[in-house]
């Protein structure tokens, strides 16, 4: 029997329950070098036909980056945390706190927005 324990095994990061969120917390793991693989994410548009449990969609990472994925993971859900969520000027786009440009049509997002 042999143990493989290679730091380059995907090992499982969290579980979010959309795709949107799934995404979002990728590319803030790609921007620090970390590779991401989603795993579930077809099912997810199978919610109502399977229980909602059975949809999430798992983050996996290498287990040799799992701790620097899981800081960059708690910066992200305590940003997620500390501000509102603001409205785009330009198209009127709600957008998360955590967007500094409107996810839709790229303006940036003005202090005095909400």
């Amino acid at each position: 029997m042999t143990c493989n324990t290679s730091p380059f095994n995907w090992v499982s990061l969290c579980s979010v329950s959309n795709s949107i969120e799934a995404n979002l917390i990728k590319g803030w793991m790609e921007q620090q070098q970390i590779r991401v693989r989603l795993q579930g994410e077809a099912l997810n548009g199978a919610i109502g036909d399977i229980p909602a449990p059975e949809t999430q969609i798992t983050l996996l990472v290498y287990q040799i980056k799992l701790p620097l994925a899981k800081q960059i993971l708690l910066e992200y859900t305590q940003q997620q945390s500390l501000g509102d969520d603001w409205r785009c000027q330009n198209c009127d786009e709600p957008n998360a706190s955590s967007f500094e440009i409107c996810w839709l049509c790229s303006t940036e997002k003005n202090e005095s927005t909400k």
